[in-house]
């Protein structure tokens, strides 16, 4: 489109009273090449008369805005014109609240700010949606438990068809397997009959949801919007078009036969499932007699929180022991259950019914350290632990015991698996070959056809559990529009479970419905651009199909990348990744941030810094520290960028051919509690830069020059001093050589 320039400066918020407004207005109308008296300076434009007066401007032709006045993470709503190029320059945070009114630094940066929202307009064009067609909004569920059931319960009762696919005979999962079920009403007292079977019947009579039993997903290919899956039943095979997944497919026991410590083996020690069994069955008894139990001890975490098992909490084992005690009350009112704890867990509303189960006084607690199960004769046991309440070492005899068994994701098997073939290829293709012709092949769940694999990447300690990005979007895997819930997400109890499931629903709908717009699903929610790589001076180096977090790039048979769009994620990692510089976005590109670090005004006196902070978590930390009136050094100048994957290497190279004496790169923490929100993105820059430090100091030009932060948002109050300790080590190293030239 011709573009037609507006310019705006809000003098509100303090703006007014720390910027010489007048010299600003003249040096933003250079700038965008228009006269100064067209520069609309307004004391409050957020008000409904600042507003009105850009509304104008747009109706009579103004397509291209640049606003100086708060950050952009605000009032985002109302400075929204839709049809118009906008960019939003933040005097206030980073210049009004953080800087001394009134100088000559201050000045010089707010005018710096503004030349570059002039430049990122210029260089920009309006994103347009990429909308494919045959678009299918229905949701697959993979697995029919509790988790499974609820979400496709619920995107069908809001209009949503959905496929359900359970590999078992019947639905219900390991919830069916249950005698009972903690109390879910007050006062927690009385054990429920499952409601998992409830669940079952809604579902097989609601007419959105269509059901497969005993069946499996044979392959999954496409994009979100476009799945094609592959259902094999019966030995005969299915494909269905769906546009998002929701993988639901529950968990599995611990192996119990690694537990020998804790006497698994012998005739009367069981696991927490064979106790739920036994009482379904009606009576308590030992198996190696049939005589009725009298005695029972319960050891929590047996195979949980333990480094040599399982190092997490399983969550439901403590008020699964709880109620197991009941069941042994309730048989038997003679009968007596001992539990021996590291920690009662039983957060909520179940804390309840663990104080209704303290004050039963057949039912003992002790916390304790189980060191062993040995025999006591006549089929008894002798429960043996230390580490105490008391400190005392203690030996409990029992004619039953019970092992509050851990729980793994159903997703494990198949990442062990896959870990291992990962390792294992690094021998060269013929071991490869020798692994896969002589180790089983699990059964996967979904059967991507990704380059990346045919599962969903695991959390990085290899437990299996999917990677959800935990920290940042609940859910969301590293699969766009595909969703985990339950316990391949983590161990959750039943009443947890349901409400994950309606949480993964909820997402699954918001991925067909901003699909079918032609928009990002998260984190960017409702961006319009995407990547549009311009591939005819492309070398085939796959540096962009090997680095996308997400898999939205595959190759062709020659090797040339293309995007399957619905997958990405508009993080700009492929952008960063790729030393052509040939992708870019319409309103987001390697010219466009390195023509921003160009602009910047270089100091023949004095240094400049320039700061890539990622929008996610560096520049909401800055953007807090503006708000609390910390002071951020003069010398620096903040870039936002999408995500620190998204840096190209040349930034470098324009930063410092510039004049720039030193560049920092502030983004998410990364490794295994990463807090990236695109997964990778922070690390992946990290591994690129630690190779432009060598580069640099090959130049004459030192290391310390560029370096990269991880940051928290919660960091707003350190993030002054942290920048002021780089400034510092700048000043140290001296003025970039290549400055003036």
């Amino acid at each position: 489109m011709e573009k037609k320039y507006g310019v705006y400066i809000c003098k509100g918020c303090g703006i007014g009273e720390a910027l010489n407004i007048d010299e600003l207005t003249k040096d933003a109308a250079r700038a965008a090449k228009i006269e100064p008296d067209a520069v609309r300076v307004h004391p409050v434009l957020c008000s409904p008369e600042g507003l009105e007066l850009i509304k104008n401007d747009v109706k009579a032709g103004i397509n291209t805005l640049t606003i100086g006045a708060c950050s952009p993470r605000v009032k985002y709503e109302e400075f929204d014109f839709p049809g118009a190029i906008t960019e939003r320059v933040n005097l206030r945070e980073l210049i009004a609240w953080s800087q001394e009114p009134k100088t000559e630094d201050t000045d010089m940066i707010a005018t710096d700010y503004m030349r570059m929202g002039i430049i990122k307009t210029q260089k920009g064009e309006l994103p347009e949606p990429n909308i494919l067609q045959d678009l299918s909004k229905t949701i697959l569920v993979v697995g029919g438990g509790i988790s499974g059931l609820t979400a496709a319960i619920e995107a069908a009762n809001v209009g949503y068809q959905v496929v359900l696919v359970e590999k078992e005979a019947e639905l219900g999962g390991w919830a069916a397997e249950l005698y009972k079920q903690t109390p879910m009403e007050y006062p927690y007292e009385k054990l429920e009959d499952p409601l998992v079977f409830s669940k079952v019947k809604e579902a097989e009579s609601n007419p959105n949801i269509k059901i497969f039993k005993s069946s499996v997903v044979e392959k999954t290919d496409g994009q979100p919007g476009l799945f094609d899956v592959t259902i094999r039943k019966n030995g005969s095979s299915e494909t269905i078009k769906v546009g998002a997944i929701i993988m639901a497919a529950g968990w599995k026991p611990y192996d119990a036969s690694k537990l020998g410590h804790f006497g698994y083996g012998k005739p009367n020690v069981i696991t927490s499932i064979q106790m739920e069994d036994m009482a379904k069955k009606g009576k308590i008894i030992r198996p190696s007699d049939g005589k009725e139990a009298k005695k029972v001890a319960f050891i929590q975490c047996a195979g949980s929180r333990d480094p040599n098992h399982l190092p997490y909490c399983s969550s439901f084992c403590c008020a699964t022991s709880l109620k197991q005690a009941k069941y042994v009350r309730e048989k038997n009112s003679d009968a007596i259950a001992m539990i021996f704890y590291k920690d009662i867990r039983t957060p909520g509303q179940t804390e309840l019914f663990y104080k209704n189960m303290q004050n039963d006084p057949g039912v003992l607690l002790t916390k304790a350290d189980v060191t062993g199960v040995s025999d006591a004769g006549n089929g008894n046991l002798f429960v043996e632990a230390e580490n105490t309440l008391l400190g005392e070492k203690i030996r409990i005899e029992a004619d039953l015991v019970v092992l509050a068994i851990g729980v793994v994701p159903a997703t494990r098997a198949p990442q062990e698996y896959l870990d291992r073939l990962t390792e294992v290829s690094k021998k060269g293709d013929d071991a490869k070959k020798a692994y896969i012709e002589s180790t089983p092949k699990p059964d996967f769940i979904l059967n991507l056809q990704y380059r990346q694999g045919p599962e969903i990447p695991s959390l990085e300690d290899a437990y299996g559990f999917a990677d959800s990005n935990f920290i940042c979007f609940q859910y969301e895997t590293r699969r766009t529009g595909i969703y985990a819930a339950g316990c391949v997400r983590q161990p959750m109890n039943v009443t947890d479970a349901q409400l994950d499931a309606a949480g993964t629903a909820l997402k699954a709908i918001q991925a067909v419905e901003h699909i079918a717009k032609g928009i990002a699903v998260h984190p960017r929610a409702w961006d319009a651009s995407f990547p549009d790589p311009l591939l005819i001076k492309c070398t085939a180096c796959k540096r962009c199909t090997e680095e996308c977090p997400f898999g939205a790039i595959d190759e062709d048979e020659k090797g040339i990348p293309f995007f399957k769009i619905n997958r990405c994620r508009r993080c700009g990692t492929c952008m960063g990744a790729c030393p052509e510089r040939i992708v870019s976005f319409k309103d987001y590109s390697v010219d466009m941030i390195g023509s921003m670090i160009k602009s910047v005004e270089v100091p023949d006196e004095g240094f400049r810094i320039i700061v890539l902070a990622c929008e996610n978590d560096a520049y909401p930390a800055l953007d807090s520290a503006g708000i609390n009136k910390k002071r951020l050094n003069p010398s620096v100048r903040i870039i936002p960028v999408r995500c620190l994957g998204s840096t190209n290497l040349v930034w470098v190279a324009d930063a410092f051919s510039r004049g720039i004496d030193g560049l920092i790169l502030l983004g998410c923490k990364f490794g295994e509690n990463y807090q990236c929100h695109f997964v990778k993105g922070s690390e992946l820059a990290d591994y690129r830069f630690s190779k432009v430090q060598e580069t640099l100091s090959k130049l004459q030009l030192e290391s310390d020059r560029c370096q990269l932060i991880q940051i928290a948002i919660s960091d707003y109050d350190k993030l002054p001093e942290i920048i002021e300790g780089f400034v510092k080590k700048i000043e140290e190293v001296g003025p970039n050589p290549f400055k003036g030239f």
